[in-house]
Formats: structure tokens, C-alpha cells, sequence
């Protein structure tokens, strides 16, 4: 009885430390959310209330009006293609890379996955300037496929899916040869429908990438008309003098994260169970 005791005292504890811990961390967040919807003069008289006695939509009309030489829109419009496009291409070729490293018998195979990992320990920086250049020689400057192009295979989901591939069941592999499917119509019809769950993991990764890329877009675009939201966003604080229309960077970035969101709630289920790597169905 006394340990019982003891152990609920323990919880309650815990509960009252994880508590205190969530709501530290969502405040900022409802603040972001509640500043979107204040007046100016109301954020900067340095009150961290979370309601507003004038509420306004009035930077929301802003950045969706075209009259108000808002380009938000376009700027959405461009961060979902870069997104979509990197996300698939992305997609297609880490799991034919996992696959080819786990299920296929070639010369090189273990060398090349060696040396995938020694790519792992590079850092990002060392390939800026060969990536600027090549980007350049290709004339591909101020265009989307500079963004897409260098991002469009990730080391890391490829190591992921070749872990998932390294479990998935040879009995199903071997069962669609012998109804005569070939190597590439068992991956197609095959692995990849039963991958879902490793390839949604990947996908909201990859996907969060880019759309969170800042320096690409500012390496790479010039046109205001093609920038994405993260360059957006510094343009339209360099244009409110310095940030000084705290409302509408907020409510500007409430819309930049609300896709996120979205693709998790979508993907959730197979979120939690491809980020586990292995082969149960």
C-alpha cells in the first residue's frame, strides 16, 4: 500500500511537471497566433495577454489582397510546388535506393553503402559553393529546380529505407515472381504499396525540408515573383522597416505552418509507424 502510495504521489507529480512544461511551451505559439489578430499598438505596449480587447483580421485581408501589392499568395503557390515536386522526387528515389542497397545482389553493393554513410558525416556547408556553381554552369539560377535539384535525394531516408527493405519479407518478394510479375512490377505494385507507412514517414520529412529551406532560396532567387515563403517572409519584414508590424509577420507565419500541420494530422497513423524501421505488416 505504501509503494502505491508512493507511486501515485510520483505520477501526480509528474503529471503537474509535464503540465506546467506544456503550457510553457504552447504560450508562445498561442501568442503568435493571438498577435496576428491584434492591433499594433496593442503588441507593442509589451502586454503578454492572449486576448485582445480589438480584435482585427485586418493582416489577413493584407497578405490575401493583390490590391495591397501583397504577393503572399504567389509566395504559398511557389513553397507548395517546390514542396510537392521535391517531396516525390525525393520519395521515388531514396526508396529505389534503400531497396537496390537491402534486396539486390551487385558488385559494389557494400562499398557504395559505405560510402553513402561517409556522405552522412559531411557537413551541408563544404558542398554550398560546388552546388552554387554547378546550379550556375546549368543555368538554373532564379529558378524552382535550384531548390529542387540539390535536395533531391536524402542520405538519411535513403539509410531508412534500405533498413525497412533489409526486413521486409522475401516470401512476398518471391511469391509475385512466380506469378510472373518482374523485379521492377514487384517494387511498383508490391513493396511500395506495402512501404506506405516508411515512405509517409520520409515524406513528411522531406516535405518539412523543404518547405522550412531558407538558404537555397536566398542563394538562388532573385525574382520576387518566384520566391518561396521563407524568403517571403524576410522580404516582408524588410519591407515593415525592421519588423515593426509584428502582426502581420505573425500572421504571416501562423499560414506558413498551417500545411505542416495539416500533412501531419493526414499522415499520423503512417507517421508513427515508419519512423519505427522494420517490416511488420
Amino acid at each position: 500500500m505504501k509503494r502505491t502510495k508512493k507511486q501515485q504521489i510520483l505520477r501526480t507529480v509528474l503529471y503537474i511537471v509535464l503540465v506546467v512544461y506544456a503550457i510553457l511551451t504552447f504560450y508562445p505559439f498561442l501568442f503568435a497566433i493571438s498577435a496576428s489578430f491584434k492591433p499594433e499598438a496593442e503588441i507593442i505596449s509589451g502586454k503578454m495577454s492572449i486576448w485582445s480587447n480589438h480584435f482585427t483580421i485586418e493582416q489577413y485581408k493584407y497578405l490575401f489582397s493583390s490590391s495591397s501589392g501583397s504577393m503572399f499568395v504567389q509566395w504559398f503557390i511557389n513553397s507548395v510546388i517546390v514542396s510537392v515536386i521535391g517531396t516525390v522526387i525525393n520519395v521515388f528515389l531514396n526508396s529505389m535506393a534503400g531497396y537496390s542497397l537491402a534486396k539486390l545482389h551487385f558488385p559494389g553493393r557494400q562499398r557504395i553503402y559505405y560510402g553513402i554513410l561517409a556522405m552522412m558525416m559531411v557537413p551541408g556547408q563544404v558542398l554550398l559553393i560546388p552546388n552554387y556553381l554547378i546550379i550556375k554552369n546549368l543555368g538554373m539560377m532564379d529558378s524552382f529546380w535550384a531548390l529542387i535539384l540539390p535536395m533531391s535525394v536524402n542520405i538519411a531516408n535513403i539509410f531508412m529505407m534500405r533498413q525497412f527493405f533489409l526486413n521486409f519479407p522475401s516470401d512476398v518478394e518471391e511469391a509475385a515472381t512466380i506469378d510472373g510479375l518482374s523485379r521492377t512490377g514487384t517494387f511498383f505494385r508490391i513493396v511500395m504499396p506495402l512501404a506506405r507507412p516508411s515512405i509517409a514517414a520520409q515524406a513528411v520529412f522531406v516535405f518539412m525540408g523543404f518547405w522550412n529551406n531558407f538558404f537555397n532560396a536566398m542563394l538562388y532567387l532573385q525574382t520576387p515573383e518566384k520566391f518561396t515563403l521563407t524568403k517571403g517572409l524576410q522580404v516582408l519584414q524588410a519591407a515593415d522597416q525592421g519588423g515593426q508590424m509584428w502582426n502581420r509577420i505573425m500572421a504571416a507565419s501562423i499560414l506558413t505552418i498551417i500545411p505542416i500541420i495539416i500533412l501531419y494530422i493526414l499522415f499520423n497513423n503512417y507517421f508513427l509507424q515508419g519512423i519505427r524501421m522494420d517490416g511488420e505488416k
